[in-house]
């Protein structure tokens, strides 16, 4: 009779200790809220000897490239290396308004909330966003940034 108790309480305690484990996967619901942006994938190469890229030669300069990722991608020098965002803003859904503006170490997107970006850290400044920009990988080969995500 024991040995009978003694097995049902062992299912017991094992579900007791399992049910936290399938109970606690709260991180998915935040990760969700962050996905107006596609997974589009970036390899672009920037010449820091072309014009267009000159200003990514002198530290706290950041450039707009259109025509990647989801809104184009801003590189920012930040002194100690180089940074690289999607430029459009991950709180909203992609559209013309929500293509982020370069305004110093910052960027803003032009939607009526005006959300904005440390160039720096990627995190919302003022009022606390869900999302922070979509960050990029950016290697350093001589005067040549590669930039990815793959």
């Amino acid at each position: 009779m024991f040995l009978l108790y003694f097995h049902k309480m062992k299912k017991i305690i094992i579900l007791i200790l399992i049910m936290p484990l399938i109970f606690s996967c709260e991180k998915d619901e935040v990760l969700s809220q962050c996905s107006y942006l596609a997974n589009i994938g970036v390899n672009y190469e920037v010449n820091l000897n072309l014009p267009q890229y000159n200003q990514l030669n002198f530290i706290s300069n950041s450039v707009h490239i259109p025509n990647i990722g989801n809104g184009g991608v801003i590189v920012t020098n930040s002194g100690t290396g180089y940074l690289a965002w999607d430029a459009s803003d991950p709180n909203h859904i992609n559209s013309t308004c929500s293509i982020m503006v370069i305004t110093g170490l910052e960027s803003k997107c032009n939607c009526p909330d005006e959300n904005s970006y440390s160039l720096i850290t990627g995190q919302s400044l003022g009022i606390a966003l869900e999302c922070g920009l979509k960050a990029y990988r950016v290697e350093v080969n001589g005067n040549n940034l590669f930039i990815s995500n793959l």
